[in-house]
């Protein structure tokens, strides 16, 4: 069995949204174990409760939303002003807008892409885990 391959990869996001607040860390994340998607992580400082938030979203979102807005539903992705491409994620509470250096992605699915091609995705997927995980104990 092959060892998942993970990558972290930390940066600086602005939240527009919240006039007055400087850019908060924040974590992309990828694991080879789960190929088709990512992780952005926010520490409990960027959110309006006070605990740390993680977005799932698909690679391929990421890939598309830094040439033209992607998405539908939970999280867009567009190509903002100055460099920067723009998270937009929609939760029952709101919705929040963050700002990443478009440079900072380009970075990461780069180092993801050359670790799990995009051709070599569906190789590196454990259907039989994914069903046990999806359907529990029977």
């Amino acid at each position: 069995m092959r060892r998942p391959l993970t990558i972290d990869h930390t940066v600086r996001v602005r939240l527009p949204g919240r006039p007055g607040s400087g850019p908060v860390p924040a974590t992309l994340h990828y694991d080879g174990a789960d190929p088709l998607a990512m992780r952005v992580a926010f520490p409990a400082e960027a959110s309006l409760n006070g605990t740390e938030v993680t977005w799932v979203f698909a690679r391929r979102l990421l890939d598309d939303g830094l040439r033209g807005p992607a998405g539908e539903g939970d999280v867009r992705i567009r190509p903002g002003g100055a460099g920067r491409t723009v998270l937009e994620l929609c939760a029952p509470q709101g919705t929040a807008l963050v700002e990443l250096r478009r440079e900072d992605l380009h970075r990461f699915l780069a180092a993801t892409y050359t670790f799990v091609p995009e051709a070599a995705e569906s190789s590196r997927i454990d259907v039989d885990a994914a069903l046990a995980a999806l359907l529990g104990p029977v």
